[in-house]
This record gives C-alpha cells, sequence and structure tokens, in this order.
C-alpha cells in the first residue's frame, strides 16, 4: 500500500493505493455450457465478470409488476405472438397443429 499527503489551499488530500489480491476457483463446466457463456461473453469481458453479469440480481421476485404498466391489448398481443410462435414451431418439428 503506498500512502501520500498533498496540502493544496489549504486542504490535505490523502492518497491511497491499495493492491487487493483477489483469489480465484476453477470450475468445470460441459462444453456446451462453455460455448453458450463464450457466446454470451461481452468485448474485453473476462468469463467471470460474464457470470455475475449473468446471475447478479436474478431473483424471480424481481420480475414482480415488471409489465404491470403495459395495457391489456398490447400483452393479447404478445401472448397472441408467442401463441403463433409455437404454433409455427411444432408445425415445423412435424407435429399436427390447427
Amino acid at each position: 500500500m503506498i500512502t501520500s499527503n498533498t496540502t493544496y489551499l489549504n486542504s490535505t488530500y490523502t492518497y491511497v493505493d491499495m493492491e487487493i489480491s483477489m483469489t480465484s476457483k476453477t470450475i468445470s463446466v460441459t462444453e456446451d455450457v462453455y460455448n453458450l457463456l463464450k457466446k454470451m461473453k461481452l468485448k474485453g469481458e473476462s468469463f467471470s465478470e460474464t457470470i455475475r453479469r449473468l446471475v447478479k440480481g436474478r431473483r424471480i421476485s424481481d420480475l414482480a409488476g415488471l409489465w404491470s404498466d403495459i395495457p391489456e391489448a398490447v400483452l393479447e398481443e404478445i401472448k397472441e405472438g408467442i401463441r403463433e410462435s409455437r404454433r409455427l414451431a411444432l408445425k415445423s418439428l412435424g407435429a399436427k397443429v390447427d
């Protein structure tokens, strides 16, 4: 740790330079999970930063009320879009759909 004091216009400023060493752990992931993380990684971001970004604050309760201000008509359009997407996906897999 490096500390220095500077006085400027009758005020003293203290500069502290600290090096914080964080330990690391090795984890094993399957290749498919590694590839998913690699795709989700932002430019210049470490895998640790990617994982932290993806899991930080991700509780289901965080989503409560998220769409409370969206009009009912818009929600119905979204729901219809989801139903149509599912129908097309099932149809593309050869399932019988009405």
